[in-house]
């Protein structure tokens, strides 16, 4: 059992979940984990080291050197890499978007970041973002919820954020994987961001909780 509540949001690619988990936390009074930046700065340590994301042996080796960890800040978890904290242009460039869903798919990496997904919830009351927060980090909790959006909307935010990567393929490869694929957690609210505003979105998800 965590140590402390935690709201799990999941969804896929550009759903608008890292926006509203931000602000529910805030309204909470809770810490915000964005559980995407640290398989991120996994991908962006890999990257640095010249290793090909589609060698998942090669992967799991360059990750197995990597020291990362999650200070917090502002409420929120930053990310580190070998004790550099990471910033919004590293995390979310080109080329770590483009591989962030080939280096996530290496058991061994899901199984590390897992493992410290759940130790953060020593630090207190937690709204944590992602794609198996609700159905393999915290199964258990009873406030978990699932933001969708059509895959039409969510390419075009992506392109009005001015990135080149194909949310269709990242949902392929997300939901197909073996380890701990994209799926609707059990029990979970699903709310369609296709057409809601930031703030119906967030209300959407406060009205359900106790």
């Amino acid at each position: 059992m965590q140590a402390h509540p935690v709201i799990t949001i999941d969804g896929p690619a550009a759903s608008g979940k890292s926006s509203v988990a931000r602000l529910v936390a805030g309204r909470r009074g809770a810490i915000y984990v964005n559980t995407g930046n640290m398989y991120r700065a996994m991908t962006w340590a890999v990257l640095q080291s010249g290793v090909d994301a589609t060698d998942a042996e090669a992967v799991r080796a360059a990750a197995a050197a990597v020291i990362l960890d999650s200070p917090v800040a502002e409420g929120r978890t930053q990310v580190s890499v070998n004790g550099r904290v990471l910033g919004d242009d590293e995390l979310n460039s080109d080329p770590v978007n483009k591989a962030v869903s080939l280096v996530a798919r290496v058991p061994e990496v899901r199984e590390r970041l897992v493992a410290a997904q759940r130790a953060l919830a020593c630090l207190g009351p937690l709204v944590m973002e992602g794609r198996d927060i609700g159905s393999v980090v915290f199964p258990d909790s009873p406030l978990k919820f699932y933001i969708d959006a059509s895959e039409e909307v969510r390419a075009a935010r992506r392109r009005a954020q001015g990135h080149t990567d194909q949310v269709a393929e990242r949902d392929r490869l997300d939901s197909t994987r073996k380890t701990s694929p994209l799926v609707v957690p059990q029990g979970a609210v699903v709310i369609d961001n296709s057409r809601l505003t930031l703030d119906q979105a967030v209300e959407a998800v406060l009205s359900r909780l106790p």
